[in-house]
């Protein structure tokens, strides 16, 4: 009985072994990640005329007219989710779109709802057609 014990622990140890040997020699399965190339971008980004989420106001009325206009950007339905997730920055009234859009169509759009919310001075919209 001993003995048939001692070889199942045996076989038990042979099999855990030979699968940890094979899993340290098997290939990942998923492929290597390649990094996403920005650099220009951040470059651009690094610029002090270029406006960031870190340069919109702490004012209320800036802070509103954000509020305002990405509640109508994500209550339209035909904007896309790259729309809806548009950068909106505010200073003194002047509002700046910053990001990717699918069309010419939803740039134009999303300007517009800019425009109309009371309390915008100007729009500047930066906003890009996504290939």
């Amino acid at each position: 009985m001993r003995t048939g014990a001692l070889g199942l622990i045996l076989a038990f140890l042979v099999i855990a072994c030979s699968k940890d040997d094979l899993s340290k020699n098997e290939k990942p399965s998923q492929p290597a990640a390649v990094a996403a190339d920005n650099s220009g971008r951040n470059e651009r980004d690094r610029n002090d005329a270029t406006k960031t989420s870190g340069d919109q106001s702490e004012s209320e009325a800036d802070r509103t007219i954000s509020q305002n206009i990405r509640q109508a950007v994500v209550a339209d339905d035909s904007v896309s989710t790259n729309g809806k997730n548009v950068k909106i920055i505010t200073v003194d009234g002047t509002v700046t779109l910053r990001g990717p859009v699918k069309s010419e169509k939803e740039k134009t759009n999303i300007g517009a709802k800019a425009q109309q919310i009371a309390g915008v001075k100007r729009v500047d919209n930066q906003l890009e057609i996504a290939n």
